[in-house]
């Protein structure tokens, strides 16, 4: 039976933060606010939690899954960032974007796409997200919230814990945060190419 948080939006209360991470830190799956929709987020080196992630989604090991960073700082330790990816970084983060980079040593190989070592990176425009991150002090290995044979990410928290109650160890209610997963744009070659595209638009995504 999982945990249920209601975190203001504008002012978390720093006590279920506190509280929400200490989850994290004891193997735990949680149901997360961010820019884009509610999102599923783990600690990164559990296996067995981000096992439970990809049971959760139905997701094979070629779904690249997604650190969730606090800033440009962190994203540069798990990411190999030249110079003109670091200033398309710097417009577009944070916001409602996820980043395919070529990871570095740092990243646990299980969360590699086994064939090109490349993961998926975000900076959340999201307080409840930010605050979590701020308090874990690293990444949270994350995946939008979108449930098998959907299209879109689920926006109730209330639905999130009855569809997912046995599921997950927290749900986190930030209230509503959009509807749409991010856009996903690959840094991995010459230019960015975006593979989909969502909540962030793509007009601005080039060197």
């Amino acid at each position: 039976m999982s945990q249920f948080f209601h975190i203001h939006q504008d002012n978390p209360q720093h006590r279920l933060i506190v509280h929400s991470v200490e989850i994290v830190q004891a193997g735990g799956v949680i149901v997360y606010p961010t820019d884009s929709g509610y999102a599923l987020g783990c600690h990164l080196g559990d296996k067995q939690a981000v096992t439970r992630i990809r049971r959760i989604r139905r997701l094979d090991e070629r779904h690249h899954l997604t650190l969730v960073c606090s800033d440009l700082s962190q994203i540069s330790t798990y990411a190999r960032v030249d110079n003109s990816n670091y200033r398309l970084l710097k417009a577009h983060t944070p916001g409602p974007y996820t980043f395919i980079l070529e990871a570095t040593r740092e990243v646990p190989r299980r969360l590699l796409h086994p064939k090109r070592k490349t993961i998926g990176l975000r900076v959340p425009d999201n307080r409840i997200a930010q605050a979590l991150l701020k308090e874990l002090q690293e990444p949270l290995m994350s995946t939008t919230l979108i449930l098998p044979g959907e299209e879109l990410p689920l926006t109730d928290p209330y639905e999130i814990r009855q569809f997912l109650e046995h599921d997950v160890d927290l749900v986190i209610d930030g209230g509503f945060c959009g509807f749409e997963p991010t856009t996903v744009v690959d840094l991995t070659g010459d230019r960015p190419v975006v593979i989909r595209e969502g909540s962030g638009e793509t007009e601005s995504l080039t060197f």
